[in-house]
């Protein structure tokens, strides 16, 4: 048995033993709309300690995470943070070494991990001695990306660093590791466009679509590991509203699709009384009735997403959309009385 597995059978262990959770990796809370990540790189109980917390529009029944438009970025799906303090450590492992000598003897591979953290192989005594001088780091994987292969890339048994030196490993936490995870926890509001007509629109005349200004205001995420002085904050903010049709007899306004957000916040103009002959700066012309049923009409809002993050760290992340689908009937009628 590897030094990773020996040292991942501990739920059972920490619940006879009455170790208090927080030795295996805590959890911590920073907001109202707090949420935490859990990890695994050897057993089930090993939960990170980043904790996000939520500034912006509150999350509704429809609302939900963004999808990123670059399809050569992730999030990462492992990483290694800081974890335990020295003593802790080696009351996890002894806890677990006292179980397997409980049962009839330890497998093969504790002896490995006796000789690298206790025996000088390279760690003597868990680096108790050096209990407020460093932490021990471990391997964690993204709960939402647990079934990713690249969850299983973090292999490393945990290592020791000491206070305020680089681990000097790849794939170690830093500001943009927690940027990419707040990324991903990012849910906006959903994308509930104004149509006019509402009811029913006309074959060959504009269907207005706006969005009002202050509809949807910045979401911000902020993504941080307790004790470690990281942290990292994404701002997604809206840019642009994209309409596709839900058929191909039908003509966008304007021809791209895009309908880009005004200075005042809005999207597109609202229809009054008098301007049925003008034509919409965003919206669609139905060019075919719908008969008895209807066309999906599918607008996603553009959120675009910057981060900043502790160390005057900072820059870009991909884009963000969310879609919303309104089911618009088109009747065969040549004119309109609005």
């Amino acid at each position: 048995m590897t030094r990773r597995v020996a040292l991942g059978t501990l739920t059972a262990t920490m619940l006879l033993l009455g170790v208090d959770t927080a030795v295996a990796g805590g959890i911590g809370s920073n907001g109202d709309q707090a949420e935490e990540t859990s990890g695994d790189s050897s057993g089930p109980v090993l939960e990170s300690r980043v904790s996000f917390h939520v500034k912006g529009s509150a999350p509704s029944q429809d609302s939900g995470p963004i999808t990123s438009t670059a399809v050569d970025w992730e999030p990462p799906a492992c990483w290694y943070e800081p974890y335990w303090k020295a003593k802790d450590f080696k009351t996890y492992t002894e806890a677990n070494w006292s179980i397997y000598d409980s049962v009839g003897g330890a497998p093969a591979g504790v002896a490995d991990d006796k000789a690298r953290y206790k025996g000088g192989h390279p760690y003597k005594n868990f680096n108790v001695d050096k209990n407020d001088e460093g932490m021990w780091w471990v391997a964690v994987t993204n709960p939402k990306m647990e079934d990713d292969p690249a969850a299983g890339n973090c292999r490393r048994d945990p290592f020791w660093v000491d206070n305020g030196e680089n681990p000097g490993v790849p794939q170690a936490i830093d500001t943009e590791t927690l940027a990419g995870l707040a990324h991903q926890r990012t849910v906006v509001p959903p994308t509930k466009i104004s149509l006019a007509p509402e009811a029913r629109s006309t074959v060959n005349a504009p269907t207005w679509v706006w969005l009002d200004k202050g509809a949807f205001k910045p979401v911000s995420v902020t993504a941080s590991l307790p004790g470690a002085g990281l942290w990292a904050t994404t701002t997604a903010k809206p840019v642009s509203l994209h309409l596709a049709p839900g058929t191909a007899d039908a003509e966008t306004l304007p021809a791209s699709g895009e309908c880009l957000i005004d200075d005042d916040g809005s999207i597109g103009e609202p229809y009054a009384r008098g301007k049925a002959e003008l034509t919409p700066p965003c919206g669609v012309r139905y060019l075919r009735s719908s008969g008895d049923g209807t066309y999906g009409l599918q607008a996603t809002l553009t959120w675009e997403i910057t981060w900043e993050g502790a160390g005057g760290t900072g820059g870009d992340l991909p884009n963000g959309t969310f879609a919303t689908t309104t089911e618009v009937p088109v009747q065969e009628i040549q004119s309109v009385n609005r």
